[in-house]
């Protein structure tokens, strides 16, 4: 019920999608709001003034030329909807009409007096050649009132800008430009409307599109989960679709990946179930039947048959011991405890442990010491190592029965002494495609369960975590139908 709730309170990609959705076109919608209809007559404004600021200079350029100064300034009146009145200031009191284009009704500075022109000449001199100002036209006085920009009474603003520059002749020329922002009272309720109308429709459409995209995004992950839920019962052979986009695909191929590898370790994972029983059945069967013998019949009551009850009892003990070996070296519990020692002298004394297999089997065990060397390092793990590796030639060696192990000392690349201890059978060999697959604890070369000559048949996987633990490494080298070559390494001291 719980998990119920929280896949509930996570909320579908539908919806999640339609709420981004929505916030994104309530985001643009504001943005318009805001741009259209808020500061649309500030914006509306402004442009206007940047406009006569441009037309003026424009005219400037004219200013010594007459006839383009004429045809300049017709074209701008035209195209801005903007009067233009330029002057050359004689004196303080007289000045000459030049260019005069009227084309606004009502224009401010064509039913402006010469009085009028002057104060805004003087307040051009007095701003560093530039002026501008906002005038409003009131009905009922029938004259134009300065105003501050912004006014909202309703009425048409107009717009002056004055301008000064110096003419050939050295008498000032002063360029008068006028134009009317108009309200736009009306423009901004036609644009409410507009854009509550666009609002819905955007809306609308962002719930269609969240409908699309989530079917799109969700249907493939959809298929995925129900698939995972597959996997999670035990159904390894189940596979994932990839979908129309790279991260679905990429994931497919990932949980297919782990849906293989987690087949295999669940094959592997019997087979060592079922070969392990076989190890822990055959050395109990063995005990079994042969106390029964020595119960039963007091002739065989005999010191052979006590020993073949007490080696049995030592392998099923030594079985349980790897095992538990496996799981703390897994677990990360096993802790190492470093100590100086003669490899050389206790690798000679280590095989002494074989000689049962020299005199009573017939191996040929060999030790190959070129030098004496000194390590340091936890001499117990190493030795379980050793042990191991010499346990699983032991065991799959050819038939001449000949193991090898030798001791050698080398440089590596960065100039670090090592120590490597190789242990060579002349068996059937191992597949090069098999060589890293022989350290994992589930895995085996055939399906034929071997029983181990000495040992459990769990060494190689021990012998991986242990050196991997002491910072050395492991490795096999083998040829089929001529032997392998196990080795571990431990710097030198």
């Amino acid at each position: 019920m719980k998990q119920k709730n929280n896949k509930h309170s996570a909320g579908g990609i539908r919806w999640k999608l339609f709420g981004y959705l929505a916030a994104f076109t309530a985001v643009i919608v504001l943005i318009l709001w805001l741009c259209q209809v808020v500061f649309l007559e500030d914006i509306y404004r402004t442009v206007k003034t940047a406009e006569i600021k441009a037309a003026a200079v424009g005219l400037s350029h004219s200013v010594n030329d007459s006839e383009s100064l004429a045809d300049a300034a017709g074209v701008i009146s035209e195209k801005n909807d903007v009067c233009v009145l330029v002057l050359e200031m004689l004196d303080g009191e007289t000045a000459k009409k030049l260019v005069s284009c009227d084309a606004v009704r009502n224009c401010a500075i064509h039913n402006m007096s010469m009085s009028g022109y002057f104060k805004l000449y003087d307040s051009a001199k007095a701003n560093g050649g530039k002026f501008l100002q906002h005038y409003r036209y009131d009905a009922k006085s029938r004259a134009y009132i300065a105003i501050s920009p912004g006014d909202n009474s309703g009425d048409p603003e107009s717009i002056i800008y004055a301008f000064t520059v110096h003419g050939e002749n050295g008498h000032e020329v002063l360029f008068i430009l006028n134009s009317v922002v108009s309200p736009v009272g009306a423009t901004v309720r036609t644009l409410n409307f507009l854009l509550i109308a666009v609002s819905v429709v955007m809306i609308g459409l962002a719930l269609l599109l969240a409908v699309l995209i989530s079917r799109k995004i969700s249907m493939p992950i959809i298929d995925i989960n129900n698939s995972a839920k597959a996997l999670a019962e035990g159904k390894y052979d189940v596979r994932f679709a990839g979908g129309s986009y790279r991260e679905i695909s990429e994931l497919s191929d990932t949980l297919n990946y782990a849906a293989t590898e987690l087949s295999k370790v669940d094959g592997l994972r019997r087979e060592l179930i079922a070969n392990t029983s076989h190890d822990l059945r055959t050395p109990l069967t063995m005990i079994t039947g042969y106390a029964e013998i020595m119960r039963d019949l007091p002739g065989e009551n005999t010191p052979e048959n006590a020993q073949v009850i007490i080696d049995e009892s030592k392998r099923l003990t030594s079985l349980v011991n790897d095992m538990l070996d496996i799981s703390k070296l897994e677990s990360g519990n096993q802790k190492i405890q470093p100590e100086e020692f003669n490899l050389t002298e206790t690798l000679e004394a280590g095989m002494e442990r074989y000689n049962q297999f020299r005199t009573r089997d017939g191996y040929h065990i060999d030790f190959i010491s070129p030098e004496s060397v000194t390590v340091y390092t936890d001499k117990s793990k190493f030795l379980q190592a050793f042990y191991n590796i010499v346990n699983n030639a032991i065991t799959y060696t050819g038939a001449d029965k000949r193991v090898v192990v030798r001791q050698d000392v080398y440089a590596a690349q960065d100039g670090k002494k090592w120590v490597r201890v190789s242990v060579t059978d002349t068996g059937e060999g191992i597949p090069e495609d098999k060589l890293a697959l022989i350290w994992d604890r589930y895995y085996k070369i055939d399906s034929a369960h071997k029983r181990a000559a000495q040992g459990t048949g769990l060494g190689l996987s021990i012998v991986n975590r242990i050196m991997t633990l002491l910072g050395g490494k492991c490795g096999v080298e083998s040829k089929v139908g001529v032997g392998s070559t196990f080795f571990i390494e431990i710097p030198a001291e």
